[in-house]
């Protein structure tokens, strides 16, 4: 008969319970935390108003388009709820990024070290 080293099974499980049960206890903390909104949802919104802006101003062929967003329209569009579920993450941050990608500025979430 050859003996396994290591932790009992008893001690084992009794591990494998304990590291369920704090994860568990992490993921609750954090959901109550954040709720619907995710820890990066700043950076989703700003993403997602410099898309969209960006978009606009590469099909815009006269420029009016983008004129309107930089006049204040990007903030009208999320006022109206343009935006969609990602400018509700954080408004202020979606207008910022449609203004960025309407006057054609790199987006500030651009390169691997922020």
């Amino acid at each position: 008969m050859h003996r396994h080293e290591g932790p009992s099974r008893g001690k084992f499980t009794a591990g494998i319970t304990v590291a369920v049960a704090l994860a568990a206890a992490a993921a609750g903390v954090v959901i109550d935390r954040y709720d619907d909104r995710p820890p990066w949802g700043t950076d989703i919104a700003y993403e997602g108003g410099y898309i969209l802006a960006s978009r606009i101003r590469g099909y815009d062929v006269d420029g009016s388009r983008t004129k309107a967003l930089l006049a204040g329209e990007c903030a009208l569009m999320e006022r109206q709820g343009m935006g969609g579920e990602r400018a509700v993450h954080d408004p202020a941050a979606w207008v910022a990024g449609c203004l960025d990608g309407a006057a054609g500025r790199p987006s500030r979430n651009q390169g691997i070290v922020r």
